[in-house]
């Protein structure tokens, strides 16, 4: 059984280097990519180092809620809708269009209970994995705080489906031993089962989903490499944000490279497409089975960020670490509104700057 702190910080750590990671490359074509990038061997956002995006923010947010409610769904709920109206006030780069309109509902004063949006992005998939290192043992107190964590922004069953199932991985993959990919898709089919999305029974997106997932073990199981699996789906021009397109090529990346950090990122981002999405999520669930240890120490210390740097996320994860051994509530690492706001532009103008860049011939 690997160290639930080192599970924690590793997930959180790892959210944020893969996030960074993928960055750059968003958006931008495989062909592109292979032509500008031929190797792919440390950060390319910023003169060499890296800069992490919404992905992370959501997953800290999630964090924070965590520490200040200890798991309790009703407190959990309003701190992380909190959480959510603060930081769209920092005007934060690539938000996606189901979450901006969710949390201005939230401002609005609409209920986090009906404040989401009908959609199946992928944004709840990628703040769900520490909830699933945290409270996996506990299936349903994970199921709730999973499904509460999705609604809030969006209210489409498959965001629920893809988002639960990167905690069931996340929470498999901190145990620190190697999965056999029938043995993870026995754990979602038992976990989603047991599971009923708005009061009722959906049992056929649930076997729908549960088919898609059959597919990823089966290619796994038959050597395919990510590359592969992703023009399998018909993904041959990027990963969109669809969760359905999402969630089964990081769970592909993730089984075949479940102790090697470094290959599972580089894989989904030469995948191309939402690279930042797919590298922070792969990278959650890695990280939560390597540790802070197993993470590319290069990465690890090229990601540079402000207010939120990556020794703040890892004290935060030591802080939610206690919070889930002892099960006392704390008062969680808060993050400046104001250098938030002043980060964010500063990280519009770098964006711009990648846009520019594309438009070269070389």
């Amino acid at each position: 059984m690997a160290d639930k702190k080192d599970a924690i910080v590793g997930c959180l750590l790892g959210t944020a280097v893969g996030d960074a990671f993928g960055l750059p490359f968003e958006m931008l074509s495989r062909q592109r990519q292979l032509k500008v990038y031929p190797k792919l061997e440390g950060h390319h956002f910023f003169f060499g180092r890296g800069m992490f995006s919404d992905d992370t923010q959501h997953a800290y947010m999630v964090a924070q809620a965590i520490i200040a409610s200890n798991g309790d769904i009703t407190v959990f709920t309003k701190r992380l809708a909190r959480e959510f109206r603060w930081w769209l006030v920092t005007m934060p780069a690539g938000i996606g269009k189901a979450t901006l309109l969710s949390i201005s509902k939230l401002w609005l004063g609409v209920s986090p209970h009906r404040s989401g949006i009908f959609s199946a992005g992928n944004g709840p998939s990628m703040k769900s994995a520490i909830i699933g290192v945290c409270y996996g043992d506990d299936r349903l107190k994970m199921c709730e705080l999973v499904r509460t964590a999705t609604v809030i922004t969006h209210t489409d069953p498959k965001a629920f489906f893809g988002a639960l199932t990167v905690a069931v991985a996340a929470h498999m993959a901190s145990r620190g031993q190697h999965i056999q990919p029938q043995e993870f898709l026995d754990r979602v089919k038992e976990t989603l089962n047991g599971w009923a999305p708005n009061g009722q029974k959906s049992s056929e997106e649930v076997a729908a989903f549960l088919g898609l997932m059959q597919h990823v073990v089966q290619s796994v199981t038959a050597g395919h490499d990510t590359l592969q699996f992703a023009d399998d789906l018909g993904l041959s021009k990027g990963v969109s944000g669809y969760t359905y397109h999402t969630v089964p090529v990081v769970i592909h990346s993730w089984l075949r490279h479940q102790r090697d950090y470094k290959s599972a990122v580089v894989d989904v981002v030469r995948c191309g497409g939402d690279t930042d999405t797919t590298g922070a999520i792969v990278g959650a669930i890695t990280g939560a089975g390597v540790g802070k240890a197993g993470l590319p120490q290069k990465w690890l210390e090229d990601v540079w960020d402000w207010p939120v740097t990556m020794k703040w996320i890892e004290r935060l994860g030591i802080q939610l670490d206690e919070v889930c051994s002892t099960g006392v509530v704390l008062r969680p690492l808060e993050v400046s509104v104001l250098g938030s706001l002043l980060r964010n532009i500063a990280f519009v103008f770098i964006v711009f700057g990648h846009l520019l860049r594309r438009l070269l011939p070389f």
